[in-house]
């Protein structure tokens, strides 16, 4: 039925009637014109206009609400019933035109309703428009350029559709305009410059919005945005500092976009804000300082946004924050003393940083979620933490850090202390497992004969673990828009998932707003494959309804490396409904594996509900990639083999007896030494690491280290090794071959390799690391150029040059000289080496090279040189065509910094991200960097490792060490050799 207007009846010949009843009926006539005139009308073309359009979108009229008798601006139409949710079209009209008789239509609503379409050009016809709320539809096409004729417009939603195209620049000639909705769409390109023309808008929203590239300079005149929503949309380059200047703002989203570094220090301006959600910054690092003054903050997350320093000590002056979410980043330090005493503060995720110290002692009642998982905390346990004493559906989440446990406190945290940094229990069992099924989110069921484990715990939310004994699972994220919050974070489903060998692991699943890992416990050393089963159960994808064209992005990592980014269930599945088995290859070489499931702020959030999008899985299964022992099912065989096998057996060992201890007198004094040096260092056979290396064979090698090749093996455990094989030209220097194992094994340092073990037979010296993926640093520096680091010497324990006895462990070129010289492992060591690498990489050349002049042989003498004549560019790599000249300034400063002979006067690493990264100015540096042949400092930073300073011993040369009146220590030298091995010196092999 369409919209009609009222007329009145003809009028009736007077003849036919008498005097009196003319005259009522004239009356009559008087008032039912006098009445129609006092009725407005609405005007003819936008009836029709509104007919065609409704016709076109197959839009029901609701006659019994508005469009009364046929009047469009009728019944609701002229009230305030516009913005009510009742699944209907709605209209709202203007009737005070032409002295109240002409209505014109001001709003229409076509919202939630999954109307399909395009925006037809009849809408032209309805000039008066000032509210367009077209969203949640699955309308398409480009937006059309007449939408920037309406010139009164100052609601504008095309939220939750398919548009596509570009965003027309003739929307900033909405000058009224004070919402624009573009969310969830599928547009392209760049935002039009000309919207930074409506400069009375106070709410953009353009998450998910397709749109991408930097934001337009324009955007400087939005003084009066209060609302500013742009995740999940493709936008780069930094963060604009005029959105500091945007100080009415109330809610800012950034998350999941290709924004870099760093925060602006202007957002402090932002005194407004109640909401600011940034993550997945990159490239620049940001600090937490403006945070402070934002003192209106109901929930800050920064995640996942490279933030570096300290939490500061004042963010108690944010006492309306409830959700706190710094997780994902480089803070580091101990937490504020006030931080958990924040009244309001429900929620608080600082997992994944660096944080030091201990619980704090006490915190506000309010305080329900904390997740401080993956950081380096110690100490005792705070009485707020006892299970005793703990607030009911207390969350606390310590997976990952240093926590002691022993039998005071073991029972307070079931597996808690199988979950700390390394996982420590079950390594080397001699009992390990080999494989372990999952299902995720539900109860065990067996299914095609494999037994999944139930995983199905209520209490597993926002900030918690479970521990199994061969596998545990950690969750860290909330939802916090989302009013009824589902607790247990499971996700059942009626849907009936067919294409599978397993359709009854999907009639549940795990799910996380943030982060969510699973861990294989007490694993055997090996190759193993990973499968992880996925479905899209939440999501219903048909085309029809608006709430079809949800997207849900995650990324998955194993044992800490990604191995798939943005990873789509329904995308690759092939719908929603369909399962989807990803297959993943590990080696296992810490008896653990890691599965982590991460939510990068990517994927529609709002889609069918607020807080529907991060990881989601339905079970994990984790094979071997080896034989396992006591498979064998033919236990009579394997009896009579037994059997008869021990006859033979005897009268083999009863030979090799007789060898053996011959052989045995030989090797008891090498053994009786290497156990009686402290730390158990492991011995293993030459036959045994010549097996684990294929023959030593080319293609396990994996660098040419300065005392020999270096190989990747595997041990018959099935632990993945690097096995150096020294180069030796005679026995002598075995006792301090002995020496330097057992220095090395002592030194503990999180950037040092672990030495596992050695060996020696005869002649024959090799030693075992643990082994590390990234082969050698030097290939990463100089790829297949052929240097010399220190490299080309032939020899350890030649006439020549004689192995150096310091008990100091490492690679002297790229050692701090407090450990070179003394054995005091500081703190700021690793700040030196990181030094010198920073001077290879700007110049492109190793620190020590024979083949140059003189003056240039050593890159640490030569780049100070320069830096001294201010030439520092010189010194950057010839091959470089352009290059930024203040950022290789910057970074030959900061290297120069690095390399000072004081560990006092090094930057801690810390500083030196924000100072690369142009967060902090660097200062001129006025003194030279250590060439360990003019030093002279004062160690007052903390070690790690003190010893009483030795004299270094060589063939032939002596290093002593003196203190001086003032405690200054001094270094005599006596020999060119130990220059030349101090100022060179090779990159750790097998990284």
């Amino acid at each position: 039925m369409g919209f009609r207007s009222k007329f009145p009846p003809p009028l009736p010949p007077p003849s036919s009637i008498s005097f009196s009843k003319f005259i009522i009926f004239f009356l009559c006539i008087i008032m039912f014109q006098k009445s129609n005139a006092q009725t407005p009308r609405t005007v003819p073309s936008e009836v029709r206009a509104l007919n065609s359009i409704f016709d076109q979108w197959d839009v029901r009229i609701p006659n019994n609400e508005w469009n009364i008798s046929g009047e469009p601006c009728s019944g609701t139409a002229l009230g305030p019933d516009f913005d009510k949710e009742n699944g209907v079209a709605q209209i709202e009209c203007n009737c005070t035109f032409d002295s109240n008789t002409t209505c014109h239509i001001t709003k229409l609503k076509v919202s939630k309703l999954s109307r399909q379409g395009v925006i037809p050009v009849e809408l032209t016809a309805l000039p008066y428009l000032t509210q367009l709320k077209i969203d949640q539809n699955n309308f398409t096409g480009p937006l059309p350029t007449f939408l920037g004729n309406f010139s009164s417009m100052v609601v504008l939603s095309l939220s939750h559709n398919q548009f596509s195209g570009t965003i027309p620049k003739e929307i900033g000639n909405l000058k009224e305009l004070d919402l624009l909705a573009i969310s969830s769409n599928n547009f392209s390109g760049t935002l039009p410059p000309e919207l930074g023309n409506l400069v009375k808008m106070q709410g953009l929203y353009m998450d998910s919005c397709g749109c991408g590239g930097e934001i337009p300079s324009t955007f400087a005149n939005l003084r009066e945005l209060r609302h500013m929503w742009a995740s999940d949309s493709p936008f780069s380059g930094k963060i604009p500092d005029f959105i500091g200047n945007w100080t009415k703002l109330l809610r800012l989203r950034l998350q999941g976009n290709n924004f870099e570094g760093p925060i602006p220090a202007t957002f402090s301006n932002l005194t407004s804000l109640t909401s600011l959600r940034i993550s997945d910054l990159q490239n620049v690092s940001s600090s937490l300082n403006f945070i402070t003054n934002l003192r209106n903050l109901s929930d800050l997350i920064i995640r996942n946004a490279l933030v570096s320093g300290r939490i500061p000590t004042d963010i108690n002056r944010l006492q309306n924050l409830e959700t706190l979410d710094l997780s994902f980043n480089n803070l580091s330090g101990p937490l504020p003393r006030t931080l958990m005493n924040i009244s309001a503060l429900t929620s608080l995720f600082l997992g994944n940083n660096s944080l030091s110290g201990s619980l704090l002692p006490d915190k506000s009642p309010n305080l329900q979620n904390i997740d401080l998982s993956y950081n380096e905390l110690s100490g005792t346990f705070p009485q707020w933490a006892l299970p005793s004493w703990a607030m009911r559906d207390l969350q606390l989440n310590l997976v990952a850090n240093n926590f002691k446990f022993d039998s005071t406190n073991i029972s307070y945290f079931p597996g808690l202390n199988c979950l700390q940094r390394d996982f420590p229990c079950n390594r080397n069992t001699t009992t390990p497992y080999t494989s372990f099924a999952i299902k995720c989110g539900g109860s065990g069921v067996r299914s095609n004969n494999i037994q999944f484990d139930t995983e199905n715990s209520t209490t597993l939310g926002p900030a918690s673990y479970d521990f199994k004994e061969k596998w545990a699972v950690s969750n860290g994220g909330v939802v916090i828009d989302r009013i009824n919050n589902d607790p247990s974070f499971i996700q059942t489903t009626t849907i009936r998932v067919n294409n599978t060998r397993y359709p009854e692991l999907f009639t549940t699943s795990r799910k996380s707003p943030g982060s969510l890992r699973y861990y294989g416990l007490g694993l055997q050393n090996g190759p193993y494959t990973i499968t992880l089963f996925f479905a899209e159960t939440v999501f219903n994808l048909s085309t029809s309804v608006w709430k079809g064209h949800p997207r849900r992005l995650f990324d998955i990592y194993i044992q800490g490396n990604r191995e798939q980014k943005d990873f789509d269930i329904s995308k690759e599945a092939g719908g929603a409904g369909k399962a989807i088995e990803k297959n993943f290859d590990v080696t296992v070489t810490q008896n653990h594996i890691e599965i982590h499931l991460f939510w990068a702020g990517k994927g529609t959030c709002c889609i069918p509900e607020e807080g529907d999008y991060g990881p989601i899985i339905s079970a994990i299964r984790v094979t071997p990639g080896f034989k396992v022992k006591g498979n064998s099912s033919n236990n009579t065989g394997m009896i009579i083999g037994i059997i008869a096998g021990v006859g033979s057996v005897s009268l083999v060992f009863l030979i090799f007896g007789l060898f053996y201890l011959k052989r045995r007198r030989s090797k008891d004094g090498e053994e009786e030494e290497i156990l009686g040096m402290g730390p158990k260092i492991n011995t293993y056979t030459y036959a045994e690491l010549k097996t684990a290396t294929s023959d030593f064979s080319r293609s396990n090698l994996l660098g040419e280290g300065g005392f020999g090749p270096v190989y990747k093996g595997i041990l018959n455990d099935g632990n993945v090794v690097a096995v150096k094989q020294l180069s030796v030209a005679s026995h002598h220097g075995r006792t301090q071959f002995i020496t330097e194992i057992s220095t090395i094994s002592s030194v503990q340092h999180w950037n040092l390799v672990k030495l596992h073990g050695c060996c020696i037979e005869g002649a024959r010296r090799l030693l075992v690391y643990e082994y590390l993926e990234n082969k050698s640093l030097d290939q990463a520096l100089f790829g297949k150029r052929n240097v010399h680091i220190d490299w080309a010497t032939p020899k350890l324990y030649d006439d020549k040059r004689t192995h150096m006895s310091t008990r100091v462990a490492g690679t002297i070129g790229y050692l701090a000289p407090e450990y070179a010289m003394r054995g005091h492992l500081t703190s700021k060591a690793d700040v030196f080496g990181f030094g010198v690498v920073c001077l290879e990489i700007v110049s492109g050349r190793p620190n020590y090279e024979d083949k140059l002049d003189s003056e240039q042989k050593y890159l640490l003498q030569w780049a100070w040189s320069l830096y001294e004549s201010n030439r520092s560019l010189e010194l950057v790599d010839p091959c470089l065509t352009s290059f930024d000249e203040q950022e290789a300034r910057r970074m030959i400063g900061i290297a120069l910094m690095c390399v000072q002979a004081s560990p006092s006067l090094r930057p801690a690493m810390s500083r030196v991200i924000p100072m690369l990264s142009g967060d902090i100015e660097i200062s001129q540096v006025t003194t030279k960097p250590s060439y360990l042949t003019d030093w002279d400092f004062n160690d007052t930073t903390n070690t790690f490792y003190d010893e009483e300073t030795p004299s270094l011993s060589f063939e032939n040369t002596t290093i002593t060490t003196n203190t001086t009146s003032t405690g200054i220590e001094s270094v005599s030298m006596s020999s060119p050799i130990i220059s030349e091995l101090i100022n060179t010196g090779s990159l750790r092999e097998g990284r």
